[in-house]
């Protein structure tokens, strides 16, 4: 069993073992630590396979150079934990409950296509992310947050964060925002969740969507229990028709810049909809996600401002910050704030104090309101390149929804379709995008292409460059050509 192999200590050891040498050479008061340690994790890693038999206490011990008490107690300790077994008179082996953890760590975030182009829509310029206000935020906190800050936080937020979103979100989105009403979420995608655990705490068994509208809506509500109903819109929002018709007592909707269509409802629609609210003794979710980016004129005030008891309120940083902060809020009617605040709690106990905290600070600085007037200047830059572009080199294309938001609808004539073929063609270059049918639910045929023979995109601009915005679109009009 010896090898020419010499160990720390001066003895020599059998090539199989010399995975356990590093843990030898640890201080005495944990050597006995490190040595079952790294016999754990060399079960656990497939390095010693179930069923091979380890040497003697005795045998092992003399060829790490340690006492074989050491070895003894590092058996035992393993045996009593399921990785190894023995029996009298009859050795210690490996044992078969242990499995092999996977090699590695996946990463499942969403990805760009590379070297080419991205206009799939959603995604923010994170180069954008002001990383030394946000470092200055965090240092403050950590210097001035009291110790119980650390404690379990109240599960709407923290006090300090919930005043100042109040402060910011009634003077720049025209809300009706009581500190008291506010919960702090991980963003819209919780929010809705939430939401829809109430609904179906409730016995509501469905909840209307836009149709078109967020993908996401569909997968989130059905995981609470809640069917959707997909609802169609007109030139004005939401149809009340087909609304009244389907009975259910809750919508969710964008009503500032529409997603996908970006429309803004109507003054007159944003009426219907809260009368039907009422009429029902219903709710409507406003998804305000990207309400602060208007260029043409000042942000339309949110729906909830109107009726804050038949509102609720749900918007993040994901579009001005990053998605990754994982911060947003949701302003609540009263009838609903004690099931909301309750689910929260259940949830996670609460979102990150420090994060929070953070957030509180940048927000009483004045950072986020630089932040906003820096994204607005930046996207509206890239989205009049991306307009130039789809003119230049999609002649006859019409381009809407772009008075706000980060992203634009492009319909481009029947001659470069029909759109499969189109698809694939930008796809084959390299170009990824989103036809506008994606954002249709299922139900109301959103896998057909569309009639009129157009081809219907919803282009995402903000994360892009005007370069690679230009760079872009020239390669998907090259790979429709002729």
């Amino acid at each position: 069993m010896r090898s020419s192999g010499t160990n720390p200590a001066g003895s020599t050891a059998s090539p199989a073992w010399e995975l356990l040498l590093p843990a030898v050479s640890a201080p005495p008061r944990a050597r006995g630590r490190s040595l079952q340690a790294a016999l754990r994790e060399a079960v656990r890693c497939g390095r010693l396979a179930p069923g091979t038999r380890l040497p003697s206490s005795r045998e092992l011990a003399a060829d790490l150079g340690v006492s074989r008490g050491l070895v003894t107690d590092a058996y035992e300790q393993l045996t009593a934990e399921g990785y190894l077994r023995s029996g009298r008179g009859a050795g210690t082996w490996v044992g078969g409950a242990v499995r092999s953890a996977p090699a590695r760590a996946r990463d499942l975030a969403p990805r760009s296509p590379g070297d080419g182009a991205d206009f799939v829509p959603g995604t923010p310029d994170l180069s954008l992310f002001p990383r030394a206000a946000w470092t200055a935020a965090l240092r403050g906190v950590l210097a001035e947050l009291p110790h119980h800050h650390l404690g379990y936080p109240d599960p709407r937020g923290l006090p300090r964060l919930r005043g100042a979103l109040a402060e910011l979100l009634t003077r720049r989105r025209g809300v009706v925002a009581d500190p008291e009403r506010i919960v702090v979420v991980s963003g819209v995608a919780q929010a809705t969740s939430l939401l829809g655990s109430v609904l179906h705490a409730r016995g509501l068994p469905a909840v209307g969507v836009e149709d078109p509208g967020s993908p996401q809506h569909t997968g989130l509500y059905t995981s609470a229990g809640v069917d959707v109903v997909p609802l169609p819109l007109d030139d004005e929002g939401l149809a009340l028709g087909p609304l009244t018709a389907s009975g259910v007592r809750a919508v969710v909707a964008t009503p500032a810049h529409q997603y996908p269509t970006g429309i803004a409802y109507s003054a007159r629609r944003r009426a219907q909809l809260l009368d039907w609210a009422r009429a029902v003794d219903g709710f409507v979710l406003e998804d305000d996600y990207d309400g602060d980016f208007r260029y043409d004129r000042a942000p339309v005030g949110a729906l909830q401002g109107l009726d804050p008891e038949r509102v609720l309120y749900a918007g993040s940083v994901s579009k001005s910050l990053a998605p990754g902060l994982r911060l947003g809020w949701l302003l609540v009617p009263d009838a609903l704030a004690d099931e909301v605040v309750e689910r929260k709690r259940t949830l996670d106990l609460g979102h990150p104090a420090l994060d929070q905290a953070a957030f509180a600070r940048f927000l009483e600085r004045g950072d986020y309101d630089r932040q906003l007037r820096r994204c607005q200047r930046v996207y509206r830059e890239r989205r009049d390149t991306l307009v130039t572009a789809l003119q230049e080199a999609f002649p006859g294309s019409s381009v809407t929804g772009i008075a706000a938001g980060l992203h634009a609808v492009a319909a481009l004539p029947r001659r470069y379709g029909p759109e499969e073929r189109f698809l694939a063609r930008v796809a084959a270059a390299g170009v990824a995008v989103r036809p506008l049918r994606q954002c249709t639910h299922a139900r109301a045929g959103g896998a057909a292409a569309d009639a009129s023979g157009e081809v219907r995109l919803v282009l995402g601009y903000a994360h892009l460059p005007p370069a690679r915005i230009r760079a872009g679109i020239r390669r998907m009009a090259s790979a429709v050509a002729g």
